[in-house]
């Protein structure tokens, strides 16, 4: 026999085995004593489906999560509704005081609620402000964290509601600006409580896919309560989570979930992404045709003003009679030539006059010019020139230099 154990209502009972296995009532019997060890709990949802069966006192609700792919079936009593939220519909937000149960019988779960309250208006906007002030805390809105959209995307995700007129603007107003663009459409629930989940999983399928160069979320106006999933904590941090840049068209001008804030790039309707995200094509070809005109207007002015210039250079005389240059030269040249001729005949000019003055006074000087005048040099044999009679004596051979020739004489007598 095996040992006893405890079981999670705290009694001692043999614990199964193959040989001993428990009965399907005894484990359903445990399931519901583990499950009602829980108690009574507040509950936070949104109601997916609510049936009032005719003729029963009890109201069934279908709760879901309004982030995850999650519902739990909730009973009530039909005064317990009539009383807390009596014109609740599908689509609403409550809070319910419940307590789970686990029915044997069918092997299911669900919510006994003994009180429900519709969430008003005041208290999602009140909840949505205090969200929106911890994800801005956090930088999911900081301008910094922004991507940059492409300036002409290839492909361009979209996520967006069935056949509605938001995917119909998107794809009209985008290809109408630029027709190559390509589309992957991605259409899930926008409102109520399967929104969140689907678009979560649709915006995971776009980012892996690496043809997509932006991804668009768009959806057409409504109340806040339509526009609530735009606004779950969630669905923003997959948005800021994810790699490619995201667009959000959600409502109107005046339509501001938190997903705005969030979103890369926030266009104010769907029509308007379509221009914030592919440039218009006939703009482009007209700034493009004014680009044109604008640099043919600057290169025709360059070449104006440049010709104006080689007009300029070529006015001038030296480019305009270049051999005016040449002429001046020449006229200098010979007035310089002319100069130095005059100055050169002036210079031997004053220069034979010199040399004949210069040769006249050293002819009266030169003992030549007395010679001729009949004198006579008288020199001994050793050169000496006589110049008294003392200087020789009787017989010294003497030479005589006249103006022409020389004579040689015998001294007789000296006096």
């Amino acid at each position: 026999m095996s040992e006893p154990e405890s079981s999670p209502s705290g009694d001692k009972s043999p614990k199964s085995t193959s040989d001993d296995p428990w009965p399907v009532r005894v484990v359903s019997q445990k399931v519901g004593a583990w499950i009602a060890k829980l108690g009574w709990v507040w509950v936070d949802g949104q109601v997916a489906q609510i049936s009032r069966r005719p003729g029963s006192s009890v109201v069934f609700l279908t709760l879901r999560d309004p982030a995850a792919d999650l519902s739990l079936t909730v009973t009530a009593h039909r005064d317990v509704l009539d009383t807390g939220a009596p014109e609740l519909s599908e689509g609403a937000r409550v809070t319910l005081h419940a307590k789970p149960e686990f029915y044997p019988a069918r092997g299911t779960l669900s919510l006994r609620a003994d009180e429900i309250r519709q969430v008003g208006l005041g208290e999602l906007l009140a909840r949505l402000e205090k969200l929106k002030r911890m994800l801005g805390a956090e930088g999911l809105f900081a301008r910094e964290r922004k991507r940059r959209l492409p300036f002409l995307p290839h492909k361009i995700g979209l996520i967006t509601g069935r056949a509605g007129a938001a995917e119909r603007d998107v794809l009209i107003n985008t290809r109408r600006r630029w027709p190559a663009v390509e589309f992957r459409v991605l259409n899930v629930a926008v409102q109520g409580p399967t929104a969140v989940p689907q678009i979560i999983d649709a915006l995971k399928v776009l980012d892996h896919d690496d043809t997509i160069d932006v991804i668009v979320i768009a959806r057409g106006g409504g109340s806040v309560e339509d526009l609530l999933p735009f606004s779950d904590e969630a669905l923003c941090r997959a948005v800021f989570a994810a790699r490619t840049p995201v667009v959000s068209a959600i409502g109107h001008e005046t339509d501001t979930p938190l997903l705005d804030y969030v979103a890369d790039l926030r266009a104010s309707t769907p029509t308007d992404a379509a221009k914030r995200i592919v440039p218009d094509l006939a703009e482009e070809l007209q700034l493009i045709d004014i680009a044109r005109r604008r640099i043919e207007r600057s290169v025709l002015t360059l070449i104006e003003r440049e010709e104006h210039r080689i007009d300029s250079w070529r006015s001038r005389p030296s480019m305009a009679r270049p051999e005016l240059m040449v002429d001046q030269r020449a006229a200098d040249v010979t007035a310089l030539r002319e100069r130095a001729v005059r100055s050169l005949d002036q210079r031997v000019r004053r220069a034979d006059d010199e040399l004949r003055h210069t040769v006249a006074r050293l002819r009266a000087l030169s003992p030549a010019a007395t010679l001729q005048r009949g004198y006579a040099i008288v020199q001994r044999d050793d050169g000496h020139v006589v110049r008294a009679a003392s200087e020789v004596a009787a017989d010294d051979l003497l030479r005589v230099r006249l103006a022409d020739g020389e004579l040689r004489a015998v001294v007789r007598e000296t006096e």
